[in-house]
C-alpha cells in the first residue's frame, strides 16, 4: 500500500507538482487504495471522472499502462494536455471537459471501469445518478470511488464548531457511509462489491493541508475548516459495485 505515492513524492520536484495540483485531500493517496481493491490492465478503457489537474489520470497510466478518459467539468483539457505531455503519459490520458451531470460524450458500455476519486460526492447523491454513470461501463465492468464524507450524518445537529462551513451545498454532497450505501443498494443493476471507510483519511488530508497557504483566504478556509472538525467528524470512503 502507498508504494507509487512514496516513491513519487520521495522527488522533491514531484512533491512540488503534488502540491500545485491537488485540489483536496491527496487524490494519489485515495486512488491507490481504492485500486488495491480492483484489477486494473493496460488494455482497459478507464473512465477518470472528475479528474482534477490529472494526478489520478497520471497515476493509472503509469501504474498500470491503462488508457484513461481524463473528465472533469472545472479542468482545462489544454492545460490538462499539456501536462500530460510534460509527464510522459499524452499517448495514454485523453483530456475531456464533460458535465457528468448533463448529457455526456461517451458510448453507452464503452468503459471498462468507471474511477472517480474525490469528486463524485458533488454530483452522485442524487438519485439515479449512478444508473446513468453505470451505464457507460460496460456488463462485468467496475465503478469504483473514494469520496470525502462523514462519519455520522448531522442531519440538522449541525455541531457549532461547524457551522460556519456548512451550508447547502455541503450538505448536500458530505455524507455518511449509511447514506452512500442505502443509495446504492437502492440501484438496479448493480452488484455492490465494497462500501468502507479508508485508511489513508488523516494521511491524505495532512498531505493536503500541508500544501495549503494560510495567507490565501480561499486556501485557509481549508486549514480553519479542518482544525475545527479536529478528525471528531469526517471520513473518506469507497465505493465499489460492478455492473450486472
Amino acid at each position: 500500500m502507498n508504494n507509487f505515492t512514496d516513491n513519487f513524492i520521495k522527488d522533491k520536484k514531484n512533491m512540488t507538482l503534488l502540491n500545485e495540483t491537488m485540489w483536496g485531500p491527496n487524490s494519489l493517496r485515495m486512488a491507490e487504495e481504492l485500486a488495491a481493491q480492483l484489477t486494473i490492465t493496460k488494455d482497459m478503457r478507464v473512465l477518470d471522472l472528475g479528474c482534477g489537474l490529472g494526478l489520478t489520470s497520471m497515476y493509472l497510466v503509469k501504474e498500470f499502462g491503462a488508457q484513461v478518459f481524463a473528465t472533469d467539468l472545472w479542468a482545462n483539457p489544454t492545460e490538462n494536455y499539456e501536462r500530460f505531455e510534460s509527464w510522459g503519459i499524452a499517448d495514454k490520458a485523453i483530456p475531456i471537459q464533460a458535465d457528468a451531470t448533463k448529457d455526456n460524450p461517451f458510448a453507452k458500455g464503452y468503459f471498462d471501469m468507471l474511477f472517480c476519486v474525490g469528486a463524485y460526492m458533488h454530483f452522485g447523491f442524487v438519485p439515479k445518478m449512478l444508473e446513468t454513470m453505470a451505464s457507460y461501463v460496460k456488463k462485468g465492468g467496475y465503478i469504483a470511488i473514494a469520496l470525502q464524507g462523514l462519519k455520522k450524518d448531522f442531519g440538522k445537529d449541525i455541531p457549532k464548531e461547524m457551522q460556519p462551513f456548512w451550508n447547502k451545498d455541503v450538505a448536500e454532497a458530505i455524507r455518511s457511509i449509511d447514506f452512500w450505501t442505502q443509495l446504492w443498494k437502492s440501484e438496479a443493476g448493480l452488484e455492490i462489491v465494497s462500501i468502507k471507510e479508508m485508511d489513508c483519511h488523516k494521511l491524505a488530508w495532512d498531505e493536503y493541508l500541508a500544501s495549503r497557504n494560510p495567507d490565501k483566504e480561499d486556501e485557509k478556509w481549508d486549514l480553519d475548516m479542518m482544525a475545527a472538525e479536529g478528525g471528531k467528524y469526517y471520513n473518506t470512503i469507497q465505493l465499489i459495485a460492478k455492473v450486472k
